[in-house]
């Protein structure tokens, strides 16, 4: 234990501070400050919910629906924000990284517990949503944690990989730009997944192969322990094999493991690039 702390002690320190100072500089300057960790959400749910729940009527019918799409929008920002910030970490603080020797993993990871904080923020206000609209809470909301750790060694294998690309080429910021968009329109965050599997045959099969994804797999656990778990499908609970869940777990193991791969790999190179 004393040899682990002495090797990342001065690690953690660092962290803290850059964590600190990051999440204060984010909304130097604005009126609203903080608050709009929680407002961006807020209004992008407004918008979604009057699109495909009023207008479209893509709802799963149950009184829990804005709830679950808050819920999942929320998540889905997490995603989006810690890997954007990760990719221009490396860039943006290359002056730090030339005149303080520390390790450049920490710039990004950093960023990803940046976007952790709002991420707790708009959990909270969740949780008023979900009292407000008499949620029953069940004992799966303990298995939450483990989810939202899923979900940030997620952000935090594509932050890495990201930032490595970026240093190099920085087209790689308009690419997962454009990305962004059709993976937040592919994967079942503003549409019930329930409304696709409930139309039978093929749309069925699309809409189990979706929860493959680790994100969207994330998104549902997510989703299923914290909010609705009668009606949320699952991985879990969507295939009879015990080995079809732990793809997508599998794969977030991976993408993890070649996203560190690739940062150490590179990393010393990154001040003779920038």
């Amino acid at each position: 234990m004393k040899r682990i702390q002495g090797r990342y002690s001065y690690a953690l320190i660092v962290l803290r501070g850059l964590v600190k100072t990051d999440f204060k500089l984010r909304y130097q300057g604005s009126f609203l400050g903080v608050a709009w960790s929680v407002l961006k959400p807020l209004m992008l749910f407004a918008m979604m919910y009057m699109v495909f729940g009023k207008f479209l009527r893509m709802t799963d019918g149950t009184p829990t629906y804005p709830v679950v799409l808050l819920l999942g929008i929320c998540s889905w920002n997490f995603v989006a924000e810690a890997t954007s910030i990760g990719l221009h970490a490396i860039v943006d603080r290359g002056d730090l990284l030339r005149k303080i020797h520390f390790p450049n993993y920490i710039v990004v990871v950093s960023a990803t517990c940046g976007s952790m904080i709002s991420l707790a923020i708009n959990y909270v206000v969740v949780l008023i949503f979900a009292l407000f609209n008499h949620v029953h809470f069940t004992w799966r909301v303990l298995l939450l944690p483990l989810n939202v750790l899923q979900l940030w060694a997620l952000a935090l294998g594509m932050a890495l990989i990201f930032s490595t690309m970026y240093a190099y080429y920085r087209d790689i910021a308009h690419i997962w730009e454009v990305l962004q968009q059709l993976i937040f329109y592919g994967m079942p965050i503003i549409y019930p997944l329930s409304y696709v599997i409930d139309k039978g045959g093929f749309y069925a099969e699309v809409a189990r192969f979706e929860l493959l994804n680790p994100i969207a797999q994330t998104i549902q656990d997510i989703r299923h322990n914290f909010i609705a778990p009668e009606t949320q499908p699952t991985v879990w609970n969507q295939f009879d094999h015990w080995w079809v869940p732990a793809i997508p777990l599998a794969l977030t193991v991976i993408l993890l493991w070649v996203g560190v791969y690739v940062f150490r790999v590179n990393s010393r190179k990154f001040a003779e690039v920038m």
